[in-house]
Order: C-alpha cells, then structure tokens, then sequence
C-alpha cells in the first residue's frame, strides 16, 4: 500500500526525471524557434558594416558594388546602393527615415503606398511624398525588372508601416502590460516552487538516502572517498538547480520583452547574446581539434616519460639499480632536473600549438609573464642553481654535522631552494642555498665515516710539570672519555712555550660528529679530574706567576655538597 510520503516521494522523482529530460528539450526548441544565429551573426555584420553585393549584368558578375540595409524599427527590409554622390549608408539612412515619417503620420493609410513608373526609375510614393526611387541600377544588383523590384520593395515598406502602427498602438501596449505582468507573477510562482523542490530534494538526499551512497573502491582500494561522492551529488544539484533557473530567466526575459515594440529587438537578439560566444568557442575548438589531439597525445607521452624516470631514480634511491659514478644521493634531484627539462621541452613543442597562441594578445601576456618572472625569481633562481651545484658537489648530504658562518648544526633537509639546518640547540635555521654557495663550508661527517673526526682541546701548564706527566694525563682522561675511538690513537701536541706556560693540544677521534658538544664537555670534566687527582694545576688561561697554594682540587673534595657520589662520571 502506498503511502502519502512513498507518493509524495515517487511524484518528486518523477518530476525530477521529468525536468532532466524536459531541459534540454526546452533548450533545443527555444533555440530553433529563436531567430537562427546565422541570421543574427550576418544581421550583426549587416548593422555594423555595409555589404557587397555581385551585380547582376552578364558582363559584371565579377564586378561587386557597395551596398547597405534600410533598417527600419530595427528590421532590415532590404539592401541600396549608393547613388551619384550618394554613398549607400547615406541613402539607407535617408529611406529609413521617410519611411518612420510615413508610419509616424496616422493620417497617412498604409494603402496609398503605391508605384509611379517613369522612364529613368520607379518611384516608391505614398500620396504626394516620394519614399525612394528604384533605378536600373538598383535592378542589376538585384538582378530582377525594375518594375517588380519596386512593387516587392512598396509591399515590404507597406508591411512594416502597418506592423509598427499596430506594434505601437494603444491596444497592443496595454494589452503587452497586461501579459506581462501574468508572465512574471508566473515567474515567480516558479522560482517559489523551484526553491521548495530542491530543497525538499536536498532534505531526501540526506535523509532517505545518505546511508545508502557508498565510497567508489575496486576490490579492497577505496577509489572516491564517501564524503567525495556526497559532495559530488550535492554539487551536481546546485548545478543543476542553477541551470533550470537560467533557462527559466531566458525564457520569462525573452517572453516580456518581445511584448513590447522598444524592446523586441532585444528580445530576438536574447539567445544570440548567449549562443554566438558558444558558437564561436565550439567553432573554434572544432578548428583547432587536430592541434588539441597533438597536444593530448604530447601530454599523455610526456607523462609516461616522466612516470619511468621517477620509476627509475626511485630505484637509483633506493640502491635497487646502481650507475658507476652517480650517487645514490643525487637521483632526487636529478629526476627533478630532467623532469624539468622534459616539460619545458614539451611546452616549447606545444607551444604553437596552442589555440590563440598566435595572437597578439598571447604573446602580449607571455611577454608580461616572462618579465615577472625574470624579475622576481632572480634570488629564486639563484637559490636553486646553488642547491643543485651543492647537490652535484657532494658538499654535505642529510645528517651531516656542518658549520656555515656561525651556524653549526646537523642538516635536516635539503631542498631546491632552501636548506634547513637543526642546531645543538635544537632550532630549526633555513638557509638560502645561494648562500651557502657563496660562504664557507665546515663538513664534521664527510671523513669522519671512514677516518673519524679530529677534537682537539688545549690546556695550559706551568714548566714546574713534566710534560711527560701532563701527556699521560691528558691521554688518561682521553682514555676516560666514553664515545672516542681507541683506534687511531689520540695523540698530543706541544704548540707553543709561552713565558710562563707550555701550551698542551690534545686531540682525539669520534665517529659521531653530531655528539661534539657532549663528548667535548666529557672530556673537559675528566681532564679536570685526572689533573686535580694528581695535583697538577691548569693554569688557563692566563699564568704569570706561582700562586701561594696549588689551584687545585684535592680529591675528598670532588663531591663537596650539594654534589653526591653517585654522580661520579668518567672515574675509574
């Protein structure tokens, strides 16, 4: 049994149906009951610009005269040339208005439009006012007998006086305000109830059937997400509530404005407003399909092309497919590179064939596009030239601990443009590769993989120590120091005997440059330790003279409060 809501349901889908079948059934009939667009392109070229019509004589087929429309209430009854000194707009123009002044004089009946034939032409009269002449040479362009040409033009010129008087008479006026003002009550009612129907159609797409749209996915892989799917449906309504409402505007605006006589040119004109961009957009796109189909065909090879080179660098990352010579580390950008290049080589084949590409206006916004570009990517450009140079270079690659300047930190990213760079204090510093470029570069990484890295701390010693003693102390609390390789050995070196110390360098190997900072810290306390132990005293950084104590630190004072024992780092 069917319920009120299943009818009321079922009533709406099939209205709904209706309206998607009915649409472009109104669209196709409104456009052939329309003036053509044919007829409105040449009536348009007619308006703006005088013809040019073969004339009719055996001898001058191939000669072409010079002619114009008489336009008359906005219609265009038929074409003149020009006479004598009289060019054909001037001639037209000057029938034109004979004839509104014949229309405009209600004491004048349509009926006296009539003929008078002499010798040389055929005047087109109407009682005692002579509205045109028709001359022999108005019948060769015509290529008809003078005498029919003239009773054709009387009838046409008779029409029009009798469409204007009744266009423009009382009756018809009121009577188009009247029609009018049903037209657009009925146009709102429609607009009410269109409003209503969508929005009931919204409410059922969310109600009735939300729970039953699904995700698109073949197999197990979710192609189109639900959510995707419900705006798609709920977009495809608006477009389609927005379509149906224009084709209901055009339709109302078309109706009221052929209503009246001022404005039923523009009523006729209304679709060729809308369908004469159309038409020469499709025609264009018609014109240029065999250049469209080359620039698909480009674009889908350049795509492929593009796919098997990141297929390829990706394997090259990944050390799958190795090249002698090229580094892992430089398929990134490489494939970025080429892709580049790939795609500016297909734009450049493409280029001509581009719709309008030829134009002087394209070429006006490519030349403009190109000097914004030349002039506001000159840092970019440069930034980016340094990132490949630094690339190619091997200067550094991701983890490495680098100075630049006085930026010391492990690289956290390599980019085109930028690079980022993690301090000891963990802050993120970006740095233009242009100046990275152009400044000098400390790599801690690069040979401490294979050879380790060289720290190197110094400690000044009064010549009251042996140097012996202060080498195995120095190397004693190299040995202390958790994170140095044992292997090279870290070895001393004496740099300089000062006036009243000897300067001690000590140096020592890691293999993790980016523990600088605490290995150096490790090994600066045990240093201390090893010395304050023994009773050697450091006398850095300045030392001119014995003091009258050691200044050092007994051992039982090592872990004086608040220190605690169990604190003891680095001791044996």
């Amino acid at each position: 049994m069917l319920t009120r809501e299943r009818c009321a349901e079922l009533f709406f889908i099939i209205t709904l149906i209706g309206m998607l079948i009915g649409i472009p059934l109104c669209v196709m009939l409104t456009c052939l009951a329309a003036q053509p667009v044919d007829d409105l392109l040449s009536q348009s070229k007619v308006q703006k610009s005088s013809g040019s019509v073969p004339l009719g004589s055996a001898k001058q087929q191939e000669v072409n005269v010079r002619t114009s429309p008489v336009i008359f209430d906005g219609n265009e009854l038929f074409l003149v040339r020009g006479l004598g000194a009289i060019s054909s707009e001037e001639r037209a123009k000057a029938i034109g208005g004979r004839i509104r002044k014949v229309a405009d004089d209600v004491a004048i009946r349509s009926d006296s439009i009539t003929t008078v034939d002499s010798d040389v032409s055929t005047d087109i009269v109407s009682g005692d006012e002579i509205i045109m002449s028709v001359t022999d040479k108005d019948s060769m362009v015509a290529g008809r007998i003078r005498q029919d040409l003239s009773r054709e033009y009387a009838e046409q010129i008779k029409t029009a006086v009798e469409k204007y008087r009744t266009d423009y008479s009382r009756k018809s006026i009121l009577a188009g305000a009247l029609y009018g003002f049903i037209a657009t009550t009925a146009f709102i009612v429609i607009l009410i109830l269109m409003t209503k129907l969508f929005r009931k159609l919204n409410n059922l797409i969310e109600t009735r059937y939300r729970d039953r749209i699904h995700a698109i996915q073949v197999k197990s892989v979710e192609l189109v997400q639900v959510e995707r799917v419900r705006v798609f449906i709920n977009e495809t309504v608006s477009i389609l509530r927005v379509v149906t409402v224009a084709i209901i505007a055009y339709a109302y605006l078309h109706l009221v404005l052929s209503l009246f006589p001022w404005t039923r040119p523009f009523a006729n004109q209304l679709l060729g407003y809308l369908l004469v961009p159309l038409r020469v957009i499709g025609g264009g796109i018609v014109k240029h399909i065999p250049d469209l189909l080359f620039i698909a065909v480009l674009a889908v090879v350049t795509r492929y092309i593009l796919k098997w080179m990141h297929v390829f660098f990706k394997h090259v990352e990944n050390r799958t497919v190795t090249i002698t010579g090229f580094y892992p580390e430089w398929a990134k950008p490489t494939d970025k590179l080429l892709s580049f290049l790939v795609i500016a080589f297909a734009a450049v084949v493409a280029f001509p064939y581009i719709p309008g590409s030829n134009s002087p206006a394209f070429k006006g916004i490519s030349i403009f596009i190109g000097v914004l570009f030349s002039l506001g990517s000159q840092s970019a450009v440069s930034n980016i030239i340094g990132g490949l140079v630094m690339t190619y270079r091997r200067a550094f690659q991701v983890g490495d601990r680098i100075r630049i300047g006085e930026i010391v930190g492990d690289v956290a990213e390599i980019r085109l443009q930028l690079t980022h760079i993690r301090t000891v204090k963990n802050e993120d510093v970006i740095v233009p590769n242009s100046m990275i470029l152009n400044s000098q570069v400390t790599n801690y990484s690069s040979l401490a993989r294979e050879k380790g890295l060289i720290l190197h701390t110094t400690v000044t010693i009064g010549y009251d120590a042996a140097w012996r003693q202060v080498h195995t102390l120095l190397l004693m609390a190299a040995g202390r120091t958790d994170g140095l390789l044992k292997e090279p050995p870290p070895f001393i070196f004496q740099t300089s005997l000062d006036d009243f110390y000897v300067r001690y360098e000590l140096n020592v190997y890691t293999d993790a440059p980016q523990n600088m900072a605490q290995l150096y810290s490790e090994l600066h306390k045990n240093i201390q330790d090893c010395f304050n132990e023994y009773g050697v005293q450091i006398m850095s950084p300045h030392y001119e003279s014995d003091p009258a104590n050691a200044k050092i630190v007994p051992k039982d004072k090592w872990y004086a409060p608040p220190a605690k024992a169990s604190e003891k780092e680095g001791l044996p």
